[in-house]
C-alpha cells in the first residue's frame, strides 16, 4: 500500500524548509523543486502518478509555501538549501526535478554535488546563457501576497544578469539529463533549450507545445515523459 502524502518540515542552511512527501521509503527517490513564485502543492498531481514506484518529495523554497521567509534570496543559496535538505534526511540516488526558476536551481545543485544524483530533469528553464533574454522586474503587488516579495526582484535580477559559470559548468553535470521545452508557446528564447542540451554530456530534449507550465497544462504527457526517463 502506497504510503499517503503527509507534510513535513525540517531545517537547513539556517533555514526551516517545509515539504510534501509521498510514496513508500526504499523506492527510488524524485526531489522536485518548483517556479517561481509558486510552492510544493503544484506538484501534487505528479507526485501522485509517481507514488506508486517512487518516494517522492516536494520541497517549498525559501520565502514561499510554508517555509521561513527570511529576505534573503539568491539561486546560490537555495542551492545550498537543496543541498542540506537532502543531507538532512539522507537522499542519495536521487533525481532532481526543476521548473523555471526551480530549473536553474536544480541545474546549480548538479554542477555542485552531482554525487549523489541520479537524473536531473529541467523543465523549460535552461540554465540562462548571459544576453539570452530580459524578463522585467514588476512592481509590489499593492494586495497580500502568499510569499515574500523579495524573492521576485532578488532571482529575476540574477536571471537577467547571470553568472557567466552557470552556463560554462553545463558541461560539468555529469548524470542523464532530460530538458521538457513547452515548445512555441513558452516566454522563453527558441533554441535556448537546445544550446543547453549540447552543452550537457549526456542529455535529450523533449518537446510538449504547452507553453511554459508544461506539468499542468498537460500533466499526463509531462508525467508519461518523466517516468519513461527515472530509474525504476
Amino acid at each position: 500500500m502506497v504510503a499517503p502524502m503527509n507534510r513535513g518540515e525540517l531545517t537547513a542552511n539556517g533555514v526551516r524548509l517545509s515539504f510534501l512527501e509521498e510514496g513508500d521509503a526504499g523506492e527510488p527517490v524524485v526531489l522536485l523543486l518548483h517556479g517561481l513564485p509558486s510552492d510544493a502543492t503544484t506538484w501534487e498531481h505528479t507526485m501522485s502518478g509517481l507514488a506508486p514506484t517512487h518516494h517522492a518529495y516536494a520541497l517549498d523554497q525559501r520565502g514561499q509555501g510554508r517555509s521561513d521567509w527570511p529576505g534573503e534570496y539568491s539561486f546560490e543559496l537555495m542551492r545550498d538549501d537543496v543541498l542540506g535538505f537532502a543531507d538532512g534526511l539522507g537522499l542519495r540516488e536521487v533525481t532532481l526535478v526543476g521548473h523555471s526558476a526551480g530549473g536553474t536551481v536544480a541545474c546549480l545543485v548538479a554542477q555542485e554535488r552531482p554525487s549523489w544524483l541520479a537524473r536531473l530533469v529541467v523543465e523549460d528553464s535552461p540554465p540562462p546563457r548571459p544576453g539570452a533574454f530580459v524578463i522585467p522586474v514588476p512592481d509590489r503587488p499593492e494586495h497580500e501576497l502568499d510569499y515574500d516579495w523579495p524573492v521576485m526582484p532578488s532571482l529575476l535580477r540574477q536571471l537577467n544578469e547571470p553568472d557567466p559559470a552557470w552556463w560554462e559548468r553545463l558541461a560539468e553535470i555529469a548524470v542523464p539529463t532530460l530538458l521538457i521545452s513547452g515548445g512555441a508557446t513558452s516566454p522563453l528564447p527558441v533554441g535556448l533549450a537546445a544550446e543547453a542540451v549540447a552543452r550537457i554530456p549526456d542529455a535529450k530534449l523533449v518537446t510538449i507545445e504547452a507553453g511554459h507550465q508544461v506539468h499542468r497544462v498537460r500533466p499526463e504527457e509531462f508525467l508519461a515523459e518523466l517516468r519513461a526517463f527515472l530509474p525504476l
